[in-house]
């Protein structure tokens, strides 16, 4: 095994000036040294853009949501709170009610969702690093109407005019439209808009956030929630807080982590990094079989050697390690380099944003985002590596023994 490796090595790095073999070798070197960092990079750019869309939600979604399996509603009772309090890895919950229901400021008026919410929401949510006008709330305010962004653009209304009052309209439970009377139909409220937020469309166009006390007036739910929303207190794990929480509130409720409140979107970002990954590795294979192609014309030059060396006593198998090795040290040596070709201009991009989105105008982020991340290198290094020795292989087997005899190990 030393002998055919110094010869591998021997073979790789010989100096042979203007040689077609040694020409095209380094030609295939660096396809597959280029096709590994464009794969590290795309991949990294692409966990990027994921982590990005992932974070928006984050921002708006709780770790874990519990909510009714059938129907709106349900009834939060004393002893769901003394199993909340109670339970470790719950750093704070909050209790929310929704409801769609018509906004009308003016002469404009758009559907939206509104959200009752307790005082312990913005601990559970990071709404408040969303906020673009107006004042931030907190847990002590008691009077807050935090509208989304396309909400407030739909009504015209900014938190600074405090002439432009929102009328909230939602229909009574159990009772018809008249046409006599079709206001009496309608439970309604007024409020005021104390601040804007905005994270991505689905959430502006759709979420007006209001205190709780507010939201059950109108819908008249003295008890009932829509969910109880929760973090997670730091070190816990939310997938074995959520085993918990589904042992002790029976089948009745739903219980979510972030990840599957969000299942389908996730299971699409998911699908386009493979799919990715699938088309890139492609060219890969083709830049590796050229070095398949440089390590057949080798064998073709080193005809004589390989004769010497049948000879000198060596046996067909190692003859055809040699030359195996030959192409799996050219194959894992370009993808190495590529690796960290790849890692230095991703790690350059997060550092220094050199390749700006659209000139940073009108973009969450100025710069193409940047997430390496461990598994990809060692994916890639893991699929480079088996096509280089599949490749290898196949060409090394067309060596047939010059002497009799010489077949065995």
């Amino acid at each position: 095994m030393r002998t055919s490796l110094f010869i591998a090595l021997r073979y790789l790095v010989s100096k042979r000036k203007g040689n077609a073999a040694n020409i095209i070798a380094t030609i295939s070197i660096i396809g597959v040294t280029v096709g590994t960092a464009g794969l590290i990079i795309v991949l990294s750019v692409f966990n990027g853009f994921s982590g990005l869309v992932m974070s928006l939600y984050d921002s708006f979604d709780p770790d874990i949501k519990i909510s009714a399996k059938t129907g709106k509603t349900f009834e939060f009772s004393e002893s769901d709170s003394l199993m909340l309090k109670s339970m470790p890895g719950i750093a704070h919950y909050s209790l929310v009610l929704e409801e769609n229901a018509l906004l009308k400021s003016g002469d404009r008026q758009v559907i939206a969702t509104i959200k009752g919410v307790d005082s312990c929401y913005f601990d559970v949510t990071g709404i408040n690093s969303k906020i673009i006008d107006g004042k931030i709330a907190s847990s002590k305010d008691l009077n807050f109407a935090v509208m989304g962004a396309g909400v407030a653009y739909s009504l015209s209304i900014t938190p600074a005019d405090q002439l432009n009052v929102v009328t909230v309209h939602v229909p009574k439970k159990g009772t018809t439209v008249s046409l006599i009377s079709p206001d009496d139909a309608f439970a309604t409220g007024v409020f005021r808009t104390t601040s804007v937020f905005s994270i991505q469309q689905e959430f502006d166009e759709k979420f007006v956030i209001l205190p709780m006390g507010f939201v059950r007036d109108i819908l008249e739910q003295p008890k009932n929630v829509s969910a109880i929303e929760i973090k997670v207190a730091e070190g816990f794990d939310s997938f074995e807080i959520k085993e918990e929480l589904l042992a002790k509130v029976g089948e009745q409720r739903k219980v979510l982590t972030r990840l599957e409140q969000h299942e389908f979107l996730y299971k699409i970002l998911r699908s386009e990094k493979w799919a990715v990954y699938l088309i890139l590795s492609f060219i890969l294979l083709i830049a590796v079989f050229n070095i398949a192609g440089s390590l057949n014309m080798l064998i073709i030059e080193k005809k004589r050697d390989i004769a010497t060396l049948y000879s000198l006593g060596a046996f067909q198998n190692q003859i055809r390690g040699i030359f195996l090795l030959e192409g799996l040290l050219a194959t894992l040596g370009g993808a190495i380099i590529g690796v960290l070709l790849g890692f230095a201009i991703c790690w350059a991009q997060q550092q220094f944003g050199l390749i700006k989105l659209g000139g940073g105008e009108g973009y969450l982020v100025e710069s193409y985002p940047v997430d390496m991340q461990l598994l990809d290198f060692i994916t890639v290094l893991v699929l480079v590596g088996c096509i280089g020795f599949v490749a290898s292989f196949i060409t090394s087997r067309k060596i047939e023994p010059s002497a009799p005899g010489k077949t065995g190990n």
